[in-house]
């Protein structure tokens, strides 16, 4: 792989009238959203990107949330709003946003809103596949050499409906594959377990369930607060990790391995590196993988980049140009890893109808 490259360096940065302000989740909650707009920090200047974050209790603070989109909206200076992520209570906060403000283009990043509902809202949306990722991680699993299949989740989550047909996804999967498949209720981070109890849980859990189905066994769980401790109780017990629920070198990784990220969330590369060397040191080679760079930053920079071109007049005002969307999900690719694409758009359907300016996404796996 090459370097990371650099707009700033080369001077290729293109000019745009006005303010892209970003959302994203609590620094606590999820590293890769919280440090996804740092590059654009970096290419454009403070005074251009607007960078805010979500309360941690989102789903108790709905109130916060709209003070947050509605403080974004009063900067007339505003022309682009990315939520990343687009939580619970996004849609409510849009809404507001809306009743003063209709010139503003709003991204949706890994919406855990209703699909449809987000769709009305946004003028673009980036999500990972997460259907299509149900097939995938099960076949990424069997490559690993995975004889069972434990899916860790809540009912918060299972109570939406692409978490849940993902999971049915994964269980089928499992049955063709013949693959053992076990479906494990895990404490909500949003609960009153906290994330005490969350690792306390998996470092007992793991553990039990690779005693009755062997290290062959492969773990995921539907929550980023869950990824540090499921890592960390997976290598312990040398189990299989096929991808973390937001697949990224970043996500879960770098705290689980003791990898030094001082170099900051732009160093892919070095955290890939040290994955790799680790995973040897723990005899646990080609048993933990992910995507090799993060959707989650990938999605808050082509977003960025696409709305620059919308602010320009390159792009429709209404709709979505896929190509041009394309090129920016590639730039940004190269610029991380410096290889071409191995990105993977559909657009969204749902009910016999399909929604041009939503794009599920899909990538390759990076064995560590």
């Amino acid at each position: 792989m090459m370097g990371n490259k650099s707009d700033v360096k080369t001077g290729n940065i293109p000019q745009f009238q006005g303010k892209i302000a970003v959302v994203t989740d609590h620094p606590s909650y999820n590293g890769d959203d919280f440090h996804s707009p740092d590059r654009l920090v970096e290419k454009y200047g403070a005074e251009k990107i607007i960078h805010v974050s979500w309360p941690e209790d989102f789903i108790a603070e709905k109130d916060k949330m709209i003070d947050i989109v509605a403080a974004i909206a009063a900067d007339k200076d505003v022309r682009v709003l990315i939520l990343n992520q687009a939580v619970e209570g996004s849609n409510m906060a849009v809404d507001k946003l809306k009743e003063s403000r209709d010139d503003i283009f709003v991204v949706y990043c890994n919406t855990n809103e209703q699909r449809t509902e987000a769709a009305i809202r946004a003028d673009l949306i980036l999500s990972l596949d997460e259907i299509g990722m149900g097939s995938a991680m099960v076949k990424q699993a069997k490559k690993q050499g995975a004889k069972a299949f434990v899916h860790y989740s809540f009912p918060r989550h299972m109570s939406q409906l692409i978490l849940s047909c993902r999971r049915d996804i994964i269980k089928q999967e499992c049955i063709n594959e013949g693959i053992v498949f076990v479906d494990v209720t895990a404490p909500d981070p949003t609960g009153e377990a906290g994330l005490g109890g969350i690792q306390q849980f998996f470092f007992e859990d793991v553990p039990k369930l690779v005693a009755r189905y062997g290290e062959n066994t492969a773990f995921f769980s539907t929550n980023c607060a869950h990824q540090i401790s499921l890592i960390k109780a997976i290598v312990d017990s040398h189990a299989i990790f096929p991808q973390p629920c937001c697949p990224s070198p970043f996500h879960g990784y770098p705290e689980a391995l003791g990898i030094n990220t001082d170099g900051g969330y732009a160093d892919t590369l070095h955290v890939i590196n040290e994955a790799c060397r680790i995973a040897a040191e723990k005899n646990m080679t080609d048993r933990l993988s992910t995507w090799a760079m993060s959707s989650s930053m990938m999605f808050t920079n082509a977003g960025a980049e696409y709305a620059i071109k919308w602010i320009n007049n390159k792009v429709p005002k209404k709709g979505i140009d896929r190509r041009v969307l394309e090129e920016c999900m590639n730039e940004y690719v190269e610029y991380v890893i410096g290889e071409e694409s191995v990105v993977f758009m559909t657009a969204y359907s749902e009910g016999g109808k399909t929604f041009g300016h939503y794009m599920m996404v899909l990538m390759s796996y990076l064995d560590f």
